[in-house]
Formats: C-alpha cells, sequence, structure tokens
C-alpha cells in the first residue's frame, strides 16, 4: 500500500481518534494522547491533529448544521466523523486551503464513504465561500446542548454568557508556573487568594488532580490534600511526590468526613467537585457528556464539603471555595446555603479585577487564549 500524501496521515488518525471518542466512550484528551504517542508524526502534524479533534468534538452540534442541508439521509457515524472533520477545518481553519481540506479529507475516510464526503465538503465549502450559512439558534451556532446555552444566559446574561460561550469553543491556554507546572492561570490565582504561609497548616479537601496543592506548598506551607481514591489519588499522589519528601502529605479520604482534627487546620482550600462548565474549553467533550441535573446535584454535595471543611478550621482560619464553573446554583447559590446553615463564618472580600463581583464572591469569565473561567468565595471562621 503506498504511502499517504502529505496531510492525509495526520487525517487518518483524527478520525481514528473521533471514533474512539464516539463509538467507546473514551475522553477526548486521553483518546489524543494516546493516539499520539504510538504516532511517528512530526511535531507539526501532532499540532494538527490535536487541533483538528478537540475543534471537531467541541463543535460538532454547528458543524452538522453546516452538513445537514447537503445530506439526503442520516449518515452512519463512520461516514460522519470524516464530514464533520471536513466542515471543522473549512470553517474554522481559514490557514488551509480548501482544495487540501477536502482532497485530505476524502483519503482519510473510508473508501465505500469518500465519494459522499467529497460531494458534501465541495458544497459545504462553496457554501461558506459565498457567505451562506443555515439560519439556526444560538444554541446551535455555538455548538451547546439548549440546556447549557439557556442556563448559562439565564444566569450570566445574554452578553457574558455568549461570550463566555465563544471563548471555551478556541483551544485552551497553556501556563506553566515557575516551578514548570503547567496549570491554568484562573487556578493560579486561586491558590493564591488561599492566603497560604510558611507557618500554615493548609487542608485542600480536593486535592487532585494537585495542582494547586502543589502551589500551596509553593508558599512553605504544610499541605494535606485529599482525594477519596482511584485514579485521581494516584494523580495527586504522583504531583506531591515531584514537589519533595513532605512537601504535600496525600490522605486517602472523603471531603466529607475529613481525617483532620476538629479546630486545628489555618486556612481550607475547597476546590469543589462541579459542572465544569467555565472549562469546556480545556474539556472538548465534556459539554456533550454533562447532564442538566448535574448543576444542582453538585450543589448538594458542595454544600456537604464546605460544612465538612468549617469544622477543621480554627477560630480566625479562612476558607476558600472554588469551583470551575460559571453556574449560579454552584456558587451564589451555594454561599446562600452556606450562609444559612453556618453562622460561624464571616464573608472576606472579594478579589478585585479580572475577577468580577458576583454576589458575596467573585466570578472570572473564561478567556480564549487567556484563562479559563472559575469562581471564589472566602470566609473566616469566628
Amino acid at each position: 500500500m503506498p504511502e499517504p500524501g502529505p496531510g492525509v496521515a495526520a487525517r487518518r488518525l483524527a478520525v481514528r481518534v473521533l471514533e474512539r471518542v464516539e463509538d467507546d466512550g473514551a475522553y477526548t484528551n486521553l483518546a489524543l494522547r494516546h493516539a499520539l504517542d504510538e504516532s511517528d508524526l512530526d511535531d507539526a502534524d501532532r499540532r494538527l491533529v490535536t487541533d483538528l479533534v478537540a475543534g471537531t468534538v467541541r463543535r460538532r452540534r454547528s458543524l452538522d448544521a453546516l452538513l445537514d442541508p447537503h445530506l439526503r439521509r442520516t449518515p452512519p457515524p463512520a461516514a460522519r466523523r470524516p464530514l464533520r472533520l471536513g466542515a471543522y477545518q473549512l470553517a474554522h481553519r481559514s490557514d488551509l486551503p480548501d482544495y487540501a481540506v477536502v482532497s485530505t479529507t476524502v483519503a482519510a475516510a473510508p473508501q465505500r464513504f469518500r465519494g459522499l464526503v467529497n460531494a458534501v465538503l465541495r458544497r459545504v465549502g462553496a457554501d461558506l465561500a459565498a457567505g451562506r450559512r443555515p439560519e439556526v439558534s444560538r444554541a446551535v451556532e455555538l455548538s451547546y446542548p439548549d440546556w447549557i446555552h439557556d442556563l448559562l444566559v439565564a444566569d450570566l446574561g445574554e452578553s457574558a454568557a455568549s461570550s463566555a460561550m465563544s471563548a471555551m469553543n478556541e483551544p485552551p491556554p497553556v501556563s506553566t508556573r515557575a516551578d514548570g507546572y503547567v496549570q491554568d492561570l484562573a487556578s493560579q490565582w486561586v491558590a493564591a487568594l488561599v492566603g497560604a504561609g510558611p507557618d500554615d497548616l493548609v487542608l485542600d479537601v480536593c486535592g487532585a488532580p494537585g495542582g494547586k496543592a502543589t502551589a500551596l506548598a509553593g508558599t512553605g506551607a504544610t499541605v494535606v490534600a485529599c482525594e477519596p481514591g482511584g485514579t485521581r489519588l494516584g494523580l495527586l499522589a504522583a504531583a506531591a511526590r515531584r514537589t519533595g519528601p513532605g512537601r504535600v502529605l496525600v490522605v486517602a479520604a472523603d471531603g466529607r468526613a475529613l481525617p483532620v482534627l476538629d479546630g486545628r487546620v489555618d486556612r481550607v482550600l475547597v476546590d469543589a467537585p462541579c459542572s465544569g462548565l467555565g472549562v469546556l474549553g480545556r474539556r472538548a467533550d465534556a459539554r456533550w457528556r454533562i447532564d442538566a441535573g448535574a448543576p444542582e446535584r453538585l450543589a448538594d454535595l458542595q454544600v456537604e464539603l464546605l460544612r465538612s471543611a468549617v469544622e477543621v478550621l480554627r477560630p480566625g482560619g479562612e476558607l476558600t471555595y472554588s469551583v470551575c464553573t460559571l453556574t449560579r446554583a454552584e456558587t451564589i447559590g451555594v454561599d446562600l446555603r452556606l450562609g444559612e446553615l453556618e453562622p460561624r463564618l464571616e464573608v472576606l472580600a472579594p478579589p478585585g479585577p479580572p475577577w468580577t463581583p458576583h454576589g458575596r464572591g467573585a466570578l472570572l469569565l473564561p478567556v480564549g487564549g487567556a484563562h479559563d473561567g472559575m469562581a471564589v468565595f472566602r470566609y473566616r471562621r469566628t
């Protein structure tokens, strides 16, 4: 069999990764990493595959809107994958010539579907060149499930929600700390807000994968980081080992039943499990996996974690609550519930710009090429 022409191998690999994600339920980032580790592609093609896969997964709803007017019937998944892949390139990769996109994507498609892929992609390319796009809802245009779009519009307002959703359709930023750890700026800023120092005992209630725990250890504080178990506990332990012996003490524990003496901890960080609606650019397939009941369900868990955290704080100790989501239920809603349940807490002033006021806390909307979305609330135990 002759070697594939330039660009075809990258697109074939992209189609295979999409198959793993769609048919086997694999997470996009893990499937990509595994496929690229086993490939012999050069750096440029590896970057291309990463963008094509993540972009196609993020924008699949809007891509289908471009494709469907040219399809007489619903194509099987094996044909839908290269169709979406080609439509993504035509609509969102202006650096790639249309003729090259069509030819390489057709060559990467299964033989029996190449005629269909060729015909449909040529028509999509002609539509885009002529400025013709289908009339669709804003949720379809931005490529989000209706419930996410509608919830964020209701919670943030149309302008802020659209801006955030647009930002999360772009490739996420890569930020590296001074110690070489790769961590988004928003997460770095949350760790800094904890205010840890060399004499502090700090508890990171939901420690995995370890970015914030290791950042806290970098202040000289003694850090105890908890995670119930499984793969995430392993990630936390690996991160802790990289900081050096004894800097981060890893404990297998549920944050709702903390194995720490009550009233002894100086500072607690609860970076709680959440719906992740502020980091959908980083987690390409998350918008299609999350269910509409998740924000309310997770808000209940977040309140439980915070109430547990209050018990281990010493009087005068500080609690920082953060989530990488934008929903009212998991931010302002949790804060209001905590205020009703915990009279021992006083609210601390929220951070200033680039954070914006959000109830009694602060919100950071995602900015493409800059940082993720995040919310933070800070308290002192009286």
